[in-house]
């Protein structure tokens, strides 16, 4: 671990190495606000190229890893081993991942879904406790300036009593056969051995789900869900719908798709209430509307002044200079970099109510993945998520 007078963290990286965007998104986003360093990694399953990624990004060679659990234990052993270590691999390797870094007493910062089942991710959740460890999941959209800001509308009461809350992220990314091909990505995502029948909302829909969480603060009570397979020779899902039922009864819709032809990314959220609604779309992040019952609509812009704290924590640039995907990455490790600073200091954490997903939400999210699977080969019955435990 780094010393308290370090002003960097120090940070490692299992999986995202090469052809992988999402492990670009990771490390341009750990690196934005300089709160960490990339020291350590071991970036594919193949040696050779893991080696070359490292020696890419200018790591010494002796922090060059050719599996993830040699790196465990070698950073933990180091006096100035890593602070995080970064998960960005395919969903059947996390728990094992996982499991090695908390054990070695590393903070963990995992790709979504936490696991392929609620029970290594209830595993992991009390892992984490029993280590006193940081596990954050890489639920990203959730800190986006204008979604944290939303967040706080509601928690503050401007849309009065929620009455309907509707979020989809329907993507065109496959709407062909991809996975016939050599798509990386699409090979894994789309075979049930990794990624599960209900790729689909193990994929996306849990960021949908999640959104719909952090904005609303309210969680599933049951769903009622039906998966489609819409590219034919697909193995997977690769569409859901979903029936929501909220806390206090509020209803709800979820629809995820990974073949909404000609769509782009496709996530955005309505939530209506008593007095107003609003409305966040990911292609246009910098803003968020509000339409009250009078027809009078407010178009809040990141950035502009009298908008709450939890928006303006997260601004680098000012009203009217866009930030987006990559700055949204760069929030999410810098609340978790507030965090570990505090913890390697000795000081008492500052606890924010809009924060960082935890291992937690990663559970809770498998959880619905599990639930609208159950509900979906029960003929769309209302299922209520369930919650497990480690050894059940």
């Amino acid at each position: 671990m780094t010393q308290p007078g370090d002003v960097r963290l120090a940070v490692g990286m299992v999986g995202g190495g090469p052809g992988s965007n999402i492990g670009i998104a990771h490390r341009t986003g750990l690196l934005l606000d300089d709160k960490y360093r990339l020291v350590a990694g071991s970036f594919a399953r193949d040696p050779a190229r893991s080696a070359a990624m490292a020696a890419q990004l200018g790591l010494d060679a002796d922090r060059s890893y050719t599996d993830f659990r040699t790196m465990a234990v070698a950073e933990a052993a180091r006096p100035d081993g890593i602070d995080l270590v970064v998960v960005a691999t395919p969903n059947d390797s996390h728990v094992d991942i996982v499991t090695a870094f908390l054990e070695a007493g590393i903070a963990v910062a995992c790709e979504k879904p936490l696991a392929t089942d609620s029970i290594g991710a209830a595993r992991l959740v009390e892992l984490a406790a029993a280590k006193d460890q940081v596990l954050a999941v890489a639920h990203c959209y959730s800190a986006y300036a204008m979604v944290r800001h939303a967040a706080r509308l509601v928690r503050d009461g401007a849309l009065g009593d929620l009455r309907f809350v509707d979020v989809e992220h329907a993507s065109g990314w496959a709407s062909t056969l991809l996975e016939s091909g050599e798509h990386k990505q699409a090979g894994w995502r789309m075979d049930p051995a990794v990624a599960g029948y209900a790729s689909v909302v193990a994929d996306i829909g849990i960021h949908a789900f999640h959104l719909a969480r952090y904005i609303t603060g309210l969680e599933a009570e049951e769903v009622s869900a039906q998966l489609s397979t819409l590219v034919p020779g697909r193995r997977v899902a690769d569409n859901a719908t979903v029936a929501l039922r909220l806390t206090g009864g509020v209803p709800g819709r979820l629809w995820a798709s990974m073949a909404a032809t000609g769509q782009a990314h496709g996530l955005r959220i309505r939530v209506f209430g008593e007095h107003a609604s609003i409305e966040w779309t990911h292609e246009d992040p910098q803003h968020l509307v509000l339409r009250r019952a009078n027809g009078e609509e407010v178009r809040y812009t990141q950035g502009m002044a009298g908008l709450s704290e939890d928006e303006a924590r997260l601004n680098r640039v000012g009203m009217g200079h866009a930030e987006g995907f990559i700055e949204a990455f760069a929030n999410y490790y810098s609340d978790i970099a507030e965090e570990l600073f505090a913890r390697r200091a000795g000081v008492p954490v500052v606890h924010r109510e809009l924060s960082y997903p935890t291992g937690i939400d990663g559970l809770i999210g498998i959880q619905f993945v599990e639930a609208v699977s159950t509900s979906h080969a029960a003929n769309s019955a209302w299922v209520r998520p369930v919650s497990k435990k480690a050894g059940q």
